[in-house]
Parts: C-alpha cells; sequence; structure tokens
C-alpha cells in the first residue's frame, strides 16, 4: 500500500499486457487439458462477497441492468453473475488471451450471451466498443495493475477514471477491489467523478500495533458532472 496518495506505486510486471499475455496463454492451455480455470484474483471470497452485495443491496433487474467487468481476466466473476440469473453482462479486458480463456470458460457453461471485449479501458477509443451504457462496473485489480505501469500510471489512472465515468449511467455503481491502495487513497482518486458510498467488510491483519485490510473493496456512485459548453 502507498503511505501517501501523491506517491505512485513502484512500477511491476503486473502491470504490462505482456505479463498477462504470458499468464493466460498457460492459463488457456491448463483449461483446455484439465479444467482448471487458472487463478483467482484475490481469492475466491473477495468475488463472492462482492457477488452478494449486488445481489443483497443494489437490487439490479437481472433481466435489464447492464453490468461491465472491467479487466474480467479469465471470467469467473461474469460466470457467478450469470449463474445468479444476470442477462445482460459484458467483460472487458487488454490481453485478448484472457479474453479467449473467459470464453471458453462462459462457453462451457452455455452462456453464450456474455459479451466480451478485447480493449484498453485507458484508452479513449474503448469507449466505441460498445453502444450501451452500464448500471454497474466492478474491478478486481485492474485499477492496481494500471497503477503498476511503469509509463505514466497517474496519467493512465486518471483516464481510467474518466473512461469509466462516461460508461456508465447517471444513477449508476462502482465496485473496486485493491490490494494497493488505502481507502482513503482511492476516495480521494476517485473524487469529483464518484462518490464514496460504503466498504464491503474484509479481514483485518495486526502488524506492530495497527490494523489493516489485506484488500480494500469500495462502493462509489457516479457523481453526474455538468456538461461543459463549447
Amino acid at each position: 500500500m502507498s503511505e501517501n496518495s501523491n506517491e505512485e506505486l513502484p512500477s511491476s510486471e503486473l502491470g504490462t499486457r505482456e505479463y498477462w499475455d504470458k499468464a493466460y496463454s498457460l492459463e488457456i492451455e491448463n483449461y483446455k487439458d484439465h479444467g482448471d480455470v487458472g487463478e483467482i484474483w484475490f481469492g475466491e471470497e473477495s468475488g463472492t462477497k462482492v457477488v452478494r452485495y449486488i445481489e443483497d443491496n443494489l437490487k439490479l433487474f437481472k433481466e435489464d441492468d447492464r453490468i461491465m467487468d472491467l479487466g474480467c481476466g479469465n471470467g469467473m466473476l461474469l460466470l457467478s453473475l450469470a449463474r445468479k440469473g444476470f442477462r445482460k453482462l459484458t467483460g472487458i479486458d487488454y490481453s485478448q488471451k484472457a479474453i479467449d480463456l473467459a470464453r471458453e470458460v462462459l462457453d462451457n457453461e452455455n452462456y453464450f450471451e456474455v459479451e466480451l471485449l478485447a480493449g484498453d479501458i485507458v484508452d479513449s477509443a474503448v469507449l466505441g466498443l460498445s453502444i450501451f451504457k452500464f448500471k454497474l462496473a466492478h474491478d478486481k485489480g485492474t485499477y492496481d495493475a494500471i497503477s503498476l505501469n511503469q509509463d505514466n500510471p497517474k496519467e493512465k489512472r486518471q483516464k481510467y477514471i474518466e473512461n469509466v465515468h462516461n460508461i456508465l449511467l447517471d444513477d449508476s455503481y462502482l465496485i473496486l477491489t485493491s490490494c494497493n491502495w488505502t481507502k482513503d487513497e482511492i476516495i480521494e482518486h476517485f473524487t469529483n467523478y464518484f462518490e464514496f458510498k460504503e466498504e464491503i467488510p474484509s479481514k483485518k491483519f495486526l502488524f506492530g500495533g495497527q490494523t489493516g485490510n489485506t484488500i480494500t473493496q469500495l462502493i462509489f456512485t457516479k457523481i453526474v458532472r455538468e456538461q461543459q459548453c463549447a
């Protein structure tokens, strides 16, 4: 975790497309060989809590409200939502290998209607990939990965925030899971675009007399910004 919200995280290979392409290439082979979907980022419990929160607290219309999974990876969060009856699901990932794996996983469960897009959420061109806007965006680790990029991470983080804001309906939500930034840092990063709603409780640890979280899971609502006149 960063100690100062004005500082950037140390760069890492986890912030590169090459790392994820290589990782998902291996996971595709493993899935085809013996049905292993690969690593569940932040563990299964974090995804389970998100799905439970969506069902119990947001009261979305399962047949009508669109959900976007940002950095969908192997598609397991989308699969969990599809099993719960959600029908307007879209996943996006900048790794084509991740999209290929997610397609395999979802098609094997007969969820052919889940939309999967290859694109980078920090690229403005991604806004044209879907003609729809979304009631909910979910991110488990993608904002973290962007923060670990060695090439202008602060600029990329800001572009991510702006683009996510733009793909959402006015009355909408963002659920974000991070293991690199603190609650206060994330809230500060997203201010002016998203309003903090609440935190999903997570496991605590005690170190050096201080209590902290292993991961941070936050719920935001979109702030409707006034359009600027030309």
